[in-house]
Parts: structure tokens; sequence; C-alpha cells
């Protein structure tokens, strides 16, 4: 199938993706923030540069769009219809290297969660999932 953009259009629409403040990462740092939890953003200096990081807990939170990240709900088992085996190799090397950098910040005795963006249409079970990982262990 043939893409409804032309090339430039396209080149214009994927340019606009971003990789960080997306709003589902808005929406997970809102709810934190009810939660009264406190965190950093974006650590250069931690393997992935995790979206949220709360030094104090040793815990990184990874807010993934379950199409990016090839998650297993209905709108992350998409497959696109143009370009597929471009998107399909796209997807598994993000996958590949979400695997690496949980098992690299593991090792380094963080704890690592990860958030998929279709959570979010739960905000309660969200929340209760996130004080349970997050505030255990204090």
């Amino acid at each position: 199938m043939t893409d409804v953009f032309t090339p430039e259009q396209r080149s214009e629409v994927m340019r606009r993706v971003r990789s960080t403040n997306t709003s589902p990462e808005m929406a997970v740092r809102r709810l934190l923030t009810r939660m009264g939890l406190r965190y950093r953003l974006h650590r250069k200096d931690l393997p992935g540069k995790p979206d949220i990081v709360f030094a104090s807990r040793r815990a990184v939170v990874f807010v993934h769009g379950c199409f990016w990240h090839g998650h297993d709900c209905p709108r992350g088992a998409r497959a696109p219809k143009a370009n597929a085996d471009y998107w399909q190799a796209k997807i598994s090397r993000n996958r590949a290297r979400d695997i690496r950098t949980e098992a690299t910040l593991t090792a380094l005795g963080w704890r690592v969660v990860t958030v998929w963006e279709c959570e979010l249409a739960s905000p309660q079970a969200l929340e209760a999932r996130l004080a349970t990982l997050l505030l255990s262990g204090l």
C-alpha cells in the first residue's frame, strides 16, 4: 500500500514526533506529582536517559508509546502497511535497546518501571501500580 502522504509531507510528520515531554509522559508526570512524589527528568548520566528518575529510591520510569516500542496491546500490535520492512526492523531495534537498557540499569542497582501508553486509559489502576512499585522498600 502506498503512503497517503508525499515523501516531503511524511518527513514533516515524522520530524514533529517528539522523544521527550510527550503527552503520555506529561500525564504520568502529573499523576506522580499528584501522588506527592518528587523526581528528576531525563538524566543523561544513566543508561537510556530515563524519562523520570527517583534517585533517592534508586528507581527509574520509562514511558513507552505502544506503537514505537512494540507493546502487545491492540495499538502496539498494529503493523504499518507502508514501508513495513523498515518499521518492523525499527520496532525490533527499539525493543532490543529497551531490554539492554533495563538489564544495564538493573545491574547498576536501579529498579526499572515501564509505563505503557495504553495504561493511561485507567489512571486509578496506574496510580495503584506506581504506588506499589515506587513506594515499596521505603
